[in-house]
Order: C-alpha cells, then sequence, then structure tokens
C-alpha cells in the first residue's frame, strides 16, 4: 500500500474514531434533558467545564511531546517509558492530592462532594490512558485505537441510558425486587458521572498490561526536553479551554446565584444545536490536516491550500444557513423540553462562531508548515483574553447572561481568524480568493440572521426556505464549472 493510501486510510479511520463519539455523545443531549431540571442539566456542565481544564493540566503537553520525541529518538522504547512513568507519577499526585481535598473542591466549586469525586477518579483513569492510546496511534494502529475509543462512549452512552431512563422504570414496576435496591431517587447527575466513571474505568483496564511490562526505566533528560517541548501546547490548551469551555464557568460564578445554574443548563442545551458545525469543522480538519502536510513540497501546494479554503467556507456558509433556518425543527429532535428553549437566542451565534473557529483553523496552515506552532498558542491566547473581557463586560456591565457569553465566542474566534490571516500573508502568503470568501460568507450570515431574529420571518420558513433555494443557485451560479465537473466524475 502506498503511503498516500497508508494515510488516506488511517485518517479515515481516526476520524471515524473521533466524530462517531461526538454523534453519540450528541444524542444524549435529549436524553439528559428531558430526565432533568435546567439547574442539574447546568451542574453537569459547570462540572465537566472544569474537567476540561484538569484533562489539559494532566496531560501538560505530554501527548503532542511523545508522538515528537517518538519519531525523532532512535531508543522508541525509552521514550515510552519515559513519558509512561512521568504520566503516571503525575497522576498519583494529583489523585492523592484532589481526594484529600475534594471536600475544599466542592466547596469551591459549588457542587456535591459526591460529584466532585467522581469527577477526580474519570480526570485520573482518563490521564493514565493518554500515552497508551497514543503508543497505538505512533505504532500505526488505527482499528485498535478506534475500537477502543468508541467502545469507551459507547459503554458511557448505554449506561446513560440504562440508569436515566430503564432502571427507574425497572424499580417503580417492582419496589421490592431487585433493581430497585440499585435505584436512587432524583439522582440523574449521579448517574451520569458514574457512567464516565465506568466508561473510564474500563478503557484503562483493557491497557493496564501496558503498566505491568518490567524493567520501566527513566530518562531525565529526555523527559526535560519532552517537557520543554510540551509547555507550549499546555498553554495552547488552557487557552482553547477558555475559549470554549470557560463562559458556562463564567455565567455560574457572574449571575445570580438562585438562577445561575439553571441559566447555564438553558445556554449548554441550546449550545449543543450549534454543535452541527463542530461535527463538519472536526471532520474537515481530520481530513484535511494530513493532505495539507502530504502536499507541502508541490510548487502549487498554497493554491491548493485557497482552494480547499474557499470550498470549505462555501460548504460551510451553505450548512450554516439551513441549520439557523431549521433551528426550530432541530430543538424538537435535541432539545425537547420547552424549558430550554429561552437560550435558543445564542444558536445562530454558537454556530457562527463555530464557523469562524473552522476557518482560522484552516488558515493556520501556514504556521504548521513552517514549524512555528507557537504562534497558534499565540492566538489562542489573544482569543482567551478577548473571551475573558468580552464576557465580563457582556455578563457583568451590560447584564446580557448568556447571549453575552455567545457574542464572547463569536469575538474571540473572529479575532483569531482575522489575526491568522494577516499573520499569513506576511509569512507564507497563500492566494485566497478574499472576495468570494467575504461575499459568500456576509450573504450566509445576513440571511441566517434575518430568517432567525426576525419573529415573523422566523415563523413562517418561507424566507429562510427561501434563502436557501437562494444562496444555493447563487453558489450553483460561480462555481458552476468546479460542481459539473464532480457530477460527470460520480
Amino acid at each position: 500500500m502506498s503511503s498516500n493510501r497508508r494515510l488516506l486510510k488511517q485518517t479515515l479511520i481516526y476520524g471515524i474514531a473521533t466524530v462517531l463519539p461526538r454523534i453519540m455523545s450528541f444524542l444524549l443531549v435529549g436524553l439528559h434533558t428531558d430526565l432533568m431540571p435546567k439547574v442539574a442539566y447546568g451542574e453537569i456542565t459547570i462540572l465537566l467545564a472544569y474537567m476540561i481544564f484538569f484533562n489539559v493540566i494532566l496531560s501538560y503537553g505530554m501527548e503532542t511531546a511523545f508522538f515528537r520525541f517518538y519519531h525523532k529518538e532512535e531508543n522508541k522504547k525509552e521514550v515510552i517509558s519515559t513519558a509512561t512513568v512521568s504520566i503516571f507519577w503525575s497522576t498519583i499526585l494529583f489523585l492523592s492530592v484532589a481526594l484529600l481535598f475534594q471536600k475544599t473542591l466542592a466547596g469551591l466549586l459549588n457542587i456535591d462532594k459526591e460529584y466532585v469525586n467522581y469527577a477526580i477518579w474519570i480526570l485520573a483513569f482518563d490521564a493514565l490512558v493518554i500515552i497508551p492510546f497514543s503508543k497505538l496511534r505512533a505504532e500505526q494502529r488505527p482499528i485498535r485505537y478506534s475500537v477502543l475509543k468508541i467502545s469507551n462512549v459507547l459503554i458511557y452512552l448505554l449506561l446513560n441510558v440504562f440508569l436515566l431512563a430503564i432502571l427507574p422504570k425497572l424499580a417503580q414496576a417492582n419496589p421490592q425486587g431487585f433493581w430497585s435496591s440499585f435505584y436512587v431517587e432524583d439522582y440523574q447527575i449521579g448517574y451520569v458521572f458514574l457512567s464516565n466513571l465506568m466508561a473510564s474505568l474500563f478503557t484503562f483496564v483493557l491497557f493496564m498490561p501496558h503498566y505491568f511490562k518490567p524493567n520501566w526505566f527513566f530518562n531525565t533528560e529526555l523527559w526535560k526536553s519532552m517537557l520543554h517541548y510540551g509547555w507550549p501546547i499546555l498553554f495552547a490548551g488552557l487557552a482553547f479551554g477558555i475559549n470554549e469551555h470557560l463562559d458556562k464557568i463564567l455565567l455560574s460564578e457572574w449571575l445570580d446565584p438562585i438562577t445561575a445554574k439553571a441559566a447555564v443548563g438553558a445556554y449548554s442545551a441550546c449550545y449543543k444545536i450549534g454543535l452541527f458545525m463542530v461535527l463538519f469543522r472536526t471532520a474537515y480538519t481530520l481530513g484535511i490536516e494530513p493532505f495539507f502536510f502530504s502536499q507541502a513540497g508541490n510548487d502549487n501546494a498554497p493554491q491548493t491550500y485557497a482552494t480547499i479554503t474557499k470550498y470549505f467556507v462555501i460548504l460551510g456558509s451553505l450548512i450554516l444557513l439551513v441549520v439557523v433556518v431549521f433551528a426550530d425543527v432541530v430543538k424538537f429532535f435535541l432539545v425537547r423540553q420547552p424549558e430550554y428553549w429561552e437560550a435558543m437566542s445564542i444558536v445562530p451565534l454558537i454556530i457562527i462562531a463555530n464557523f469562524f473557529l473552522g476557518i482560522y483553523t484552516s488558515l493556520s496552515v501556514w504556521y504548521k508548515l513552517i514549524d512555528k506552532t507557537i504562534i497558534g498558542a499565540y492566538i489562542s491566547a489573544i482569543g482567551a483574553i478577548i473571551t475573558l473581557s468580552m464576557n465580563y463586560i457582556l455578563i457583568v456591565k451590560f447584564n446580557l447572561s448568556y447571549l453575552g457569553s455567545a457574542i464572547a465566542t463569536i469575538c474571540a474566534y473572529g479575532s483569531m481568524m482575522v489575526i491568522s490571516y494577516y499573520l499569513g500573508k506576511e509569512k507564507y502568503p497563500i492566494p485566497f480568493e478574499m472576495k468570494k470568501i467575504l461575499t459568500y460568507l456576509f450573504a450566509s450570515i445576513t440571511l441566517a440572521c434575518i430568517s432567525f431574529y426576525v419573529q415573523e420571518l422566523r415563523e413562517t420558513y418561507v424566507f429562510g426556505i427561501l434563502a436557501i433555494i437562494g444562496f444555493s443557485y447563487y453558489i450553483y451560479k460561480n462555481e458552476k464549472e468546479v460542481i459539473l465537473k464532480l457530477i460527470k466524475r460520480k
């Protein structure tokens, strides 16, 4: 098998392992919002947001450093061993300290101690499988990697369905029976984290043989080099976490304590509707990044990057318009409880923000190709500063609640997109068709916002459907030659 075909096959498998779990988790939104009040869903969201940051800290860039040094060093066993020992002892240290101070943590986070306990163990088990999963990827074993990743999410999904939907019915049908002894009333949050814990434990148990290999050794100099390489990754990961998840935490801290968790619950549920764009962005990134690198040596590489980015914007613009126009239809399938719909106003903004992030990802190829990934960390840091400042201004000063958080997300990702474009013009010029790209982008966003925020137009769908038809025709008219070639090729 040629290297390009192998790359394509592995990219496809890894793509499935990334996108499919997201889709399965996506399905849980309806289950959770059907069976939980906004306050409970908000509490889950807040704790998960904190866990994202701890995940980044517990990996401290070691995963990326592992790949870099695995391919760089001749003694690959030494790289595996050093990374494993590092992650193992740092995780044990975290677990010891966190369990010792879990009551204090629960008080600081204003979250039940039992749920914090679950979170600590989940974080520990997830950290301990970082290097084993990385080893599978380094050894080019994508099928085993994908099966384990998908199994983890499938177990989480099935346990959620059983504990939240099936177990209560079994206990109610026979109050003195076997299942009733396991059922705890009003324990939905606990069941969600218990499901997560069981899934993480299952994955860790499968990887336990990795930790029982003899002759583990630790190369201090190699470890220092790996830490030095990994710290920008840690920095960028924290910045990304701020841009993606901090708004839920800030809302819980800055809104009225009585209503904060309910507001976060509504915001988070409606936020999920915007994740259609995340799925598109993720699938694109997984498929296109390896292709970008494989084309780097070609003379026409810049033109290839420009063309691909243009068609990403075209397809993304159409998806944006369609999802926004039919957002009120999607909510009946994804977030069925009307009590959550109070936050529907943020849906177009979140979709636009995630589209900006996708464009930024496509534009960011230049600093990856010239081995200046630290620039990505700096851009993410700027986005994080904008996220923090805009959330404070819009939530605290202007009292816009979650609408302010959604606007802040657009500002952060929009700024990152613009900064990456202008820096790239100087460092690695790519002939983007900016006039066309901006036209498609502006037309899609304008039509989407009109169809959604003008109430009379939103209720009838006539304008929205005509907008989709008109925009599709506009794309066909301008890209007719390429579209006809694709049809003929099929």
